[in-house]
């Protein structure tokens, strides 16, 4: 990496994740070439304690690391939330001056819009009824998406609601076992799809009634983004970045972290007035389109790497010369 940087001179490196951010910043150390690192979870949350598969000594070395770098390696930092940013400034001692939030955005185009034509064209392949009642969650099966949560508020509806499925979308994890286990001591059989990690997803969002994100922390939620492109009501955990995301009460229920009660409220009581689901779904297009479309959130990356670039020369603003096109 050290050999590439001194052969290229970039104008500025990008690293984003604990062992992106290491190698480059050590590689680029000394190399007068400014590191941006991206700062996008929230890694070090008394929540994550929680986790089986998570050792605290281990965990507590990777954050005296990740402090050091960047406080030695960093020049600037890109945080996704103003969570995120506030967790870093807390837990990393990070000056707040040091980090610019910039949003991670979604192509409109790619996902295209929900429809009453494709959520019949999308639910016929699938062979779910018209009249189903489909709840949608994606992510990974791991800890900190809390599905367990969801398949437990799941089970407390299974009896007043003969036809409401889910379907849970992601790869498989640490979680996946213990998922599929509690699945069948709760007997919920074949109301919950394992789906694995789909190609699909924006079409299984538009064959969704309802999205739901029970996680215990997270980053941003790009998930939950994706969701409102589609134009769908969220019901989701109440934790610091998802606050930024949606907006209570309008687009969205948001219900403590790992409360199945709390969970299965909010679920009913979107599906039972759908006139009111319909108006988050309806403000959730609109908070997408003003604030997390790719364009727009290039736009601000584009000035960040400016700002960044800049710094190599004292402050003299400059275009850098090769700047990654985003990938939608």
């Amino acid at each position: 990496m050290r050999r590439l940087i001194n052969q290229e001179r970039p104008d500025l490196i990008h690293t984003t994740l604990f062992e992106a951010n290491l190698i480059g910043g050590l590689a680029a150390a000394r190399s007068g070439v400014p590191v941006l690192m991206s700062l996008v979870n929230t890694p070090y949350v008394a929540a994550r304690l929680q986790d089986p598969h998570i050792h605290p000594l281990r965990l507590g070395a990777v954050r005296a690391v990740d402090a050091w770098m960047s406080r030695l390696l960093a020049w600037h930092f890109h945080a996704i939330t103003e969570a995120v940013k506030n967790a870093a400034v807390r837990t990393l001692r990070i000056s707040p001056a040091r980090i610019t939030v910039v949003e991670r955005g979604r192509s409109a185009l790619r996902l295209g819009a929900r429809g009453e034509e494709r959520r019949r064209q999308v639910r016929g392949q699938l062979g779910i009824p018209e009249d189903d009642q489909v709840l949608i969650t994606v992510g990974r099966q791991e800890y900190q998406k809390g599905h367990r949560f969801l398949l437990q508020a799941l089970a407390l509806l299974q009896s007043s609601r003969p036809r409401l499925r889910l379907l849970l979308a992601g790869r498989s994890g640490y979680a996946n076992e213990e998922l599929i286990r509690l699945n069948s001591a709760l007997g919920l059989k074949d109301r919950v799809w394992f789906m694995g990690h789909r190609e699909d997803v924006p079409d299984l969002l538009a064959a969704a009634d309802l999205f739901v994100f029970p996680s215990l922390w997270e980053g941003l939620g790009g998930a939950v983004i994706e969701a409102m492109a589609l134009g769908l009501p969220v019901v989701a955990s109440d934790i610091p970045a998802l606050r930024e995301v949606v907006e209570a009460g309008y687009n969205a229920e948001l219900v403590p972290a790992g409360s199945p009660h709390e969970l299965a409220r909010a679920i009913s009581a979107l599906l039972d007035d759908p006139e009111r689901a319909q108006s988050f779904g309806a403000r959730s297009r609109q908070i997408f389109e003003a604030r997390f479309t790719l364009d727009r959130c290039t736009e601000r990356m584009l000035d960040l790497y400016e700002k960044v670039a800049a710094m190599a020369t004292g402050g003299t603003t400059r275009t850098p010369r090769r700047v990654p096109s985003p990938v939608g």
